[in-house]
């Protein structure tokens, strides 16, 4: 593929990816705010407790068939058919086993109402696994617009089911239909999208070879999920449902942001890096390029968010969430590495080493773990911390072995990413000192986005940034065609 051509695939896949995203997002924002007007804490905390199960079985069912399928040179009708057919069985099965499993849960949580909940929130498995190898189809051709289509339905639709039912008093089953509903959707439109369609003529043969690969993202896969989902699991069981539903909400916003960015580079940069695996220069000159533009969106985005936390969160879900405005403010300065973290990890796994990202990310797993249960009796403050210092320090982990697979050596690291994040910090910082007296909670957010998002854009201009450049040509170009 020509230079040219890979660079337009790749812009085009980071617009609809952006768009995507942008668009999930920003409904996600509007509906988001509806239903915490709407539902209490203890009914977020509910979902929280339990959605590392669901994580865990769509996980299982997936199998990491996904990145494997993307992985290969030249993928068969035979490899997406056995895909498909593994996807069903083993949905199917992970339901029935949650489903008995539902008590076990409900009295690990002290909460007998967990167990008709589990039964209904884990049915999102097996919605999951109809459209998996549809998925893989578009991952692994780079058909970012038609995924991005697919998404963006089946969010409106299941955003407006769940308000509708949370304004008619169905508390957190609101909130367990409309991921249901998403999942549902999304799976059907991923069939229309996609030109492929499985046989009868079931031959699990070509699992063999893909198994290998992908056994070790599934791990991966897992155990990341845990990580994400330790402190859930742990408030869960220790703490109240209003407590859990404070820092799920928290969590909820500053993923909201980071997955806006994450979306995008996910849709591309693991197809992207398989083309030119063969090709070592031009590999690390399109990863260079990917870590400057993920670092040029991602300070601003996640720190600009931490600096308007609480004014955010009173304005938008009220007073009964303040609690999570704290929280929200420490997730985000972590949250912004975190783009940067599925840069790494998709070169990892371009390069056929998913031992090694298994490996990364079960150190990580350990470590967040041991450190959560020796932290957790000095409340939740204290956990929130340490679990974001350690996600950061995990950024580099995986630029350790980034380096040893492409050469990328840490000073260049730090080039690309510390000019964005120290103008970034220190717009931010100005920000606040120039807005710090005004009382009224709409002017001050109001002023600090307009403030913070035109100091910042003057001083990508005013230095030339060449990603700012490159953006802007794109985007004006696609309004001329």
């Amino acid at each position: 593929m020509s230079e040219q051509s890979l660079k337009e695939r790749t812009a085009k896949g980071l617009f609809w990816g952006g768009l995507n995203n942008g668009f999930q997002q920003l409904l996600g924002l509007i509906f988001g705010i509806i239903l915490g007007r709407l539902l209490s804490p203890s009914e977020y905390g509910m979902i929280g407790m339990i959605s590392i199960f669901s994580l865990i079985g769509t996980a299982l069912q997936n199998s990491g068939f996904r990145n494997a399928i993307a992985n290969l040179k030249q993928p068969t009708h035979n490899d997406y058919n056995a895909v498909f057919w593994f996807n069903i069985i083993a949905g199917c099965s992970i339901y029935v086993i949650l489903f008995f499993c539902a008590p076990l849960i409900a009295h690990f949580f002290h909460h007998k109402e967990l167990v008709p909940l589990c039964r209904y929130a884990f049915l999102s498995i097996v919605f999951s696994s109809l459209g998996t190898a549809q998925s893989a189809y578009l991952f692994r051709n780079l058909r970012v617009k038609e995924q991005a289509k697919a998404g963006m339905i089946a969010v409106i639709i299941s955003n407006i089911v769940g308000v509708t039912m949370a304004w008619k008093g169905f508390s957190y089953w609101a909130l367990a239909t409309q991921t249901l509903t998403y999942i549902l959707l999304n799976s059907l439109l991923l069939w229309y999208y996609s030109p492929w369609r499985p046989s009868l003529q079931i031959d699990f043969t070509p699992l063999k070879e893909m198994f290998k690969f992908s056994c070790k993202i599934l791990a991966t896969t897992i155990l990341t999920h845990v990580n994400t989902s330790i402190l859930n699991i742990l408030l869960g069981r220790f703490y109240t449902p209003r407590e859990v539903g404070n820092y799920s909400q928290a969590n909820i916003w500053s993923s909201k942001c980071y997955y806006l960015l994450q979306g995008m580079v996910d849709q591309v940069a693991q197809p992207l890096f398989t083309v030119v695996t063969d090709e070592h220069e031009r590999q690390l000159h399109i990863l260079r390029k990917l870590v400057r533009f993920t670092a040029f969106l991602s300070f601003p985005m996640l720190l600009g968010l931490s600096l308007v936390s609480h004014e955010f969160i009173l304005i938008t879900i009220g007073e009964k969430w303040l609690v999570s405005a704290d929280y929200l403010q420490i997730l985000c300065l972590g949250g912004a590495f975190i783009p940067l973290y599925t840069v790494f990890s998709n070169l990892i796994i371009s390069k056929g080493k998913s031992g090694t990202y298994l490996l990364i990310t079960l150190g990580l797993c350990l470590s967040q773990i041991l450190i959560m249960l020796l932290l957790f009796p000095y409340g939740i403050l204290t956990m929130i911390v340490a679990y974001t210092l350690i996600n950061v320090l995990w950024v580099f982990v995986n630029h350790f072995f980034v380096k040893k697979y492409t050469g990328y050596r840490m000073t260049h690291f730090l080039l690309d990413i510390l000019p964005f994040a120290l103008t970034a910090l220190g717009v931010m910082c100005i920000t606040y000192a120039c807005t710090m007296m005004i009382v009224n909670p709409y002017l001050l957010l109001l002023v600090r986005v307009v403030v913070a998002a035109l100091l910042y854009y003057i001083l990508m201009r005013a230095a030339n940034v060449v990603v700012l450049k490159e953006c802007m040509d794109f985007i004006f170009r696609r309004k001329t065609l």
